[in-house]
C-alpha cells in the first residue's frame, strides 16, 4: 500500500476496522508518515532545511488517508525553525503524530543546522536531528474471535503504553533562489521496540530521502516548479513522488502529483499574504484499494506562517 507502518493488515469486513494483526512472534517494519505536500514540509524529513527560510517559520499539517475506511492512517505535524544569529546556525522543533488503527506513534524532534554560503546566491547546509519516539498499541481494540472455546486470545489484552526509544538523524541541503536539493536520513538507528519475550517485535527502519526541485520564471506573472522526492526503506517498495506546481502572481498555486504505482494528486495553495500560506491536497489511489467504494481518497491541509521582519527585502514569496 506504499504507506506508513508496514503491518500485516487484516480487515474483518470490507470497509471495517483496519486490523493490525500483531500476532505471536511477528515482525513489523515501521515506516515514516507520508506527505503529498512534502515541498512545504521539508524540515520534517531533512534537518538541514532548518533555518533556511531566513526567518522564524511555523507550520502545521493534517493528513487523513483513505477517508471512509475505519482505522485508516491520520497524521498531524507541527514544526517551527529559525536561523540563530549571524553565524549560519539554525534551530528547530518538530512534532509528528501518526495513527493507524489501534497504533499511535509520536515523534519529538530537535533540529540543528549549520549553513555555509558557497556563492552570492547559493548555500550548503548540514543538519542533525535528535528524536524521541513514543509508540502506543491498543491490542484490546482489535477484533477478536469470542466464539473460540477458550475465549479471545489473552495476549491481545496486553496494551503497549508509550514505549519510548531515542533516535538520531542527519541531512544535507543545498539551495539557491531557484534550485534546491537535499539528501537525508531522519532516523538512522534501527530500533527494536520489544525484546524476544514480548508479544511482538517492531523494528524502526532507516529511511533515506532525496528531494529536489527547480523554479522556472515563465513570465512576469507565472512560475513553474517541478519537484521530486524519493524514499528508500528496507522491506518496502521504492517510493517516487513527482509533482508540478504553477504559481500565479506570487499568490495562487495549482499543481498535480504522481506517486509511482500508488496515487495521483491535485494540489492548490494560496499565499494569503507574504507571511501566510495555506496548501491543500487530494490523493486518489490507483491501486485496487483506490477502487473500493468505502475509500474516498486522502486529504491534506498545511498552514505556514513566516515571521518576516522586513517585507521590502522579500522580492516574492519563497516557492520552497
Amino acid at each position: 500500500m506504499g504507506q506508513h507502518t508496514h503491518f500485516l493488515i487484516n480487515s474483518a469486513k470490507v470497509g471495517g476496522f483496519l486490523l493490525l494483526a500483531l500476532l505471536h512472534a511477528s515482525l513489523f517494519a515501521q515506516q515514516d508518515a507520508q506527505y503529498t505536500q512534502y515541498m512545504y514540509n521539508t524540515v520534517t524529513v531533512n534537518p538541514a532545511y532548518t533555518g533556511s527560510r531566513g526567518h522564524l517559520s511555523i507550520a502545521a499539517l493534517y493528513r487523513a488517508q483513505w477517508v471512509g475506511l475505519e482505522g485508516a492512517p491520520k497524521t498531524q505535524t507541527f514544526n517551527f525553525h529559525t536561523p540563530v544569529g549571524y553565524n549560519g546556525v539554525g534551530l528547530g522543533l518538530s512534532v509528528v503524530n501518526d495513527q493507524i488503527g489501534p497504533t499511535s506513534e509520536t515523534y519529538l524532534d530537535l533540529d540543528f543546522s549549520y549553513t555555509i554560503q558557497t556563492s552570492d546566491d547559493a548555500r550548503l547546509s548540514f543538519g542533525l536531528k535528535a528524536s524521541g519516539h513514543l509508540l502506543d498499541i491498543r491490542f484490546s481494540e482489535l477484533n477478536q474471535d469470542w466464539t473460540n472455546p477458550g475465549g479471545p486470545d489473552p495476549t491481545l489484552q496486553q496494551d503497549i503504553d508509550n514505549k519510548f526509544s531515542p533516535n538520531v538523524g542527519a541531512g544535507v541541503y543545498y539551495h539557491t533562489d531557484r534550485f534546491y536539493a537535499g539528501f537525508s536520513a531522519p532516523r538512522i538507528l534501527e530500533t527494536s521496540h520489544f525484546d524476544e519475550s514480548s508479544l511482538s517485535t517492531a523494528n524502526e527502519q532507516m529511511h533515506l530521502y532525496l528531494i529536489t526541485g527547480y523554479v522556472f520564471e515563465l513570465n512576469a506573472f507565472w512560475k513553474f516548479k517541478p519537484a521530486f522526492l524519493t524514499k528508500i526503506v528496507s522491506g518496502a517498495p521504492l517510493q517516487l513522488d513527482f509533482s508540478a506546481n504553477f504559481m500565479y502572481n506570487d499568490k495562487f498555486i495549482l499543481g498535480a502529483a504522481y506517486r509511482w504505482d500508488a496515487a495521483v494528486s491535485g494540489m492548490a495553495g494560496f499565499q494569503i499574504s507574504p507571511e501566510f500560506l495555506i496548501g491543500l491536497a487530494y490523493d486518489r489511489e490507483i491501486t485496487e484499494l483506490g477502487q473500493a467504494v468505502f475509500n474516498d481518497g486522502s486529504f491534506e491541509v498545511i498552514l505556514r506562517y513566516d515571521f518576516i521582519k522586513v517585507l521590502d527585502r522579500l522580492k516574492s514569496p519563497r516557492f520552497f
